[in-house]
């Protein structure tokens, strides 16, 4: 999402980087490289193959993370579907700028109790600092997601959609979205004021370990690990049930209901799309199985 999860204090910051406006995990030295193998599933029927991949829109350069079944996968693939075309992912940032501003500001220190405040201030100090006072609280929280991300070296030009993009559009193969910009951010902008807030302060509590989750989530990522994924990302958005259903479920049962449409046509398409929308008993692949589909782990 422009990827797009509860206790207190640790948990805080898992549910910013879940719900961001990308799911931004990744760390460690970006001159390294080093080998991803996402989980990536099949749905099949007698003339149509739909891969679907996770993603993680934002890594350290140097993930190797298109390699064996991924690369086969884009080389058989007829179109690549992601959560957003290119042409919207070129509007995300003007739609932002449109919704994301307070009609009144609101300084944070209104807004947080004190131990949230106090962890926000030192967030700010350590490079995280914009003009919070004058957003909405899910902007502020999805900003807090990409200033850790690029404390973490993280790049967008590294995700794995920069990559299939690239990919197919040099093969002259058609790239579509699920999406558009406009409609994902209103996934945040409509979230009752309450949500929103208790969104911000449990992002702000702990925003000091943010790159320690974003660590945790990238390794979960890059193994493949989606029992870790799940435990990290959707256990922890089910004390937010407005946000996870808005977010979270009433996508995945959009997008599985396209697939299920697509399925009716023959071709070979790759989705990808976060890997927080693939784990769980109400993440896509285990949804489409619910249907009758039968869908295949094939990484």
């Amino acid at each position: 999402m422009i990827e797009a999860k509860v206790r207190t204090g640790r948990r805080g910051r898992r549910i910013a980087a879940a719900l961001s406006a990308c799911l931004l995990a990744a760390c460690g030295n970006p001159q390294a490289t080093v080998e991803a193998q996402p989980a990536m599933w099949l749905a099949a029927d007698d003339d149509t193959q739909i891969y679907i991949l996770g993603t993680m829109h934002a890594l350290p350069p140097g993930t190797d993370w298109d390699r064996g079944k991924v690369a086969r996968a884009v080389d058989r693939a007829d179109e690549l579907v992601l959560e957003l075309a290119p042409d919207q992912l070129a509007e995300a940032g003007k739609e932002f700028q449109q919704l994301a501003p307070r009609q009144v500001p609101l300084a944070m220190a209104e807004r947080l109790p004190p131990a949230a405040l106090a962890a926000y201030r030192a967030f700010e100090a350590g490079g995280g600092a914009f003009d919070a006072d004058a957003l909405d609280d899910w902007a502020v929280m999805v900003l807090m997601g990409q200033r850790a991300a690029e404390q973490a070296a993280l790049s967008p030009a590294a995700g794995v959609e920069a990559g299939l993009t690239a990919r197919f559009q040099a093969a002259g193969k058609p790239v579509a979205g699920l999406e558009t910009a406009h409609s994902q951010l209103m996934l945040f902008e409509t979230l009752d004021p309450a949500t929103q807030r208790a969104l911000l302060t449990r992002a702000a509590e702990d925003a000091g370990s943010a790159v320690a989750d974003i660590r945790a989530l990238t390794g979960a990522w890059r193994r493949g690990d989606t029992a870790t994924l799940e435990a990290l990302i959707n256990e922890d958005v089910d004390a937010v049930p407005a946000a996870r259903k808005a977010v979270i479920t009433d996508r995945n049962r959009a997008w599985s209901h396209w697939i299920l449409r697509r399925m009716a046509s023959p071709g070979t398409v790759l989705v990808a799309v976060g890997a927080g929308h693939l784990v769980g008993k109400d993440g896509v692949p285990a949804l489409l199985e619910s249907e009758g589909l039968t869908v295949t782990r094939v990484q």
